[in-house]
């Protein structure tokens, strides 16, 4: 847009014998305009009257054009998800919170899906992708089921996971996934992905809004980095605690990390459910 002070400048340079050009979305176009040495004026073919042009509020522009808006597909509803695997656990949790800017929809919204009775997804980001996500994996689950009489192993549930969020790389979901499970030697397997199925099996992962407080905490308490003691297998019960732990570190940082945390324990039994309670506001 050409603002009053260029236009007039313009205009007077060439003594009012030019048209000024309008760029618009919906496309370019010139607008004839008067200066009589005081005023800028817009010349009206109609009529040959010509209209003063008001310079104050917000400057649109010489044809007081709208401003362009945007529109974004994706909304960022917070949470945080960590995943840890045990040599026959594999422990997966993330908070209840649902926001959407700095107000809070919901306080207990799970973002964990049992996906089999061994492996459990556990997704943050868009409300509505990971519900689509949900939904996608879900359908094709059961087709697995159908056609193989048998759930699908955890191994091939990652896979599967990896090739679904592939599918969509033009335009992702807009979901951060961790997957735990037990695989089919009965140790623990945790998968840490990125928005377009790129994924690779790791002690530990996080994800979601309070990723960078966990990380280096799980670096030092489970990848054993940096440490001259002895390192030691941690039991289930221990990881629980330390999970508790660090949920309570996230939230004291990030304000899209509270309420509860959902914790579940994968074993080859099946899943166990607990719920522990972070700070409300």
């Amino acid at each position: 847009m050409t603002s009053l002070i260029s236009a007039t400048a313009a205009v007077h340079s060439r003594n009012g014998q030019s048209c000024l050009p309008v760029h618009s979305s919906e496309g370019g176009a010139t607008i004839p305009v008067r200066f009589d040495g005081q005023n800028l004026s817009i010349a009206h073919a109609e009529d040959g009257t010509s209209g003063h042009i008001d310079d104050g509020g917000i400057d649109h522009g010489i044809t007081k054009a709208p401003y362009e808006r945007r529109f974004s597909p994706y909304e960022f509803n917070g949470g945080t998800t960590l995943a840890i695997s045990g040599p026959d656990y594999a422990v997966v949790a993330a908070d209840t919170r649902l926001s959407s800017g700095y107000s809070i929809l919901s306080r207990d919204v799970s973002k964990l899906h049992p996906l089999t009775e061994r492996c459990v997804l556990g997704s943050a980001g868009c409300k509505t992708d990971v519900d689509q996500l949900r939904s996608v994996l879900d359908i094709k689950m059961k087709v697995y089921a159908h056609n193989h009489r048998k759930p699908m192993a955890t191994p091939s549930v990652a896979q599967m996971l990896g090739n679904t969020l592939y599918m969509k790389r033009f335009f992702p979901y807009y979901s951060f996934n961790v997957l735990a499970g037990i695989d089919s030697e009965g140790k623990g397997a945790v998968y840490s992905y990125d928005a377009i199925g790129s994924f690779e099996r790791t002690p530990f992962s996080a994800s979601g809004s309070g990723q960078s407080f966990l990380i280096p905490l799980m670096d030092n308490v489970i990848s054993h980095k940096n440490r001259l003691d002895e390192r030691r297998e941690l039991p289930a019960e221990e990881v629980v605690e330390i999970v508790k732990d660090a949920f309570l570190t996230a939230g004291e940082r990030d304000i899209y990390t509270g309420d509860a945390v959902e914790i579940m324990v994968i074993t080859k039994d099946g899943i166990q459910r607990e719920t522990f309670q972070l700070k409300a506001d």
